[in-house]
């Protein structure tokens, strides 16, 4: 089972930035996707964000042009970078491993942004 566990959560102003990172207990290259999602109190897990072993990168509307995916493969790490954040960016991030055989998840990290 592939182990994830996520960092970087914190509470920041509107317009401010923060990097959450997700280290991995095996090579990323060998999971074929890795995304991430946020879930605020009372509502749906959403997907913002994913990134192939090839590195193809897409994002959920809401968060397109502000937010940037990257992987370091050496470190089996994979990044989300958050830029002008608005306070319905607030939520519990969490990352995702998915292959053809299991679809694993982190224990998640608290992002609040005040308005």
């Amino acid at each position: 089972q592939v182990q994830l566990v996520e960092a970087g959560g914190g509470m920041v102003q509107a317009g401010g930035s923060l990097r959450l990172s997700c280290a991995a207990s095996e090579s990323i290259f060998s999971i074929p996707v890795m995304r991430w999602y946020r879930q605020a109190p009372g509502k749906q897990r959403d997907w913002v964000a994913i990134i192939t072993n090839r590195g193809s990168t897409n994002y959920a509307d809401s968060v397109k042009g502000r937010f940037t995916i990257s992987r370091d493969n050496a470190k089996n790490t994979v990044y989300l970078q958050m830029n002008s954040l608005k306070p319905e960016d607030t939520g519990a991030y969490y990352c995702n491993a998915k292959g053809g055989t299991y679809d694993y998840w982190g224990q998640g990290t608290q992002v609040t942004v005040s308005s």
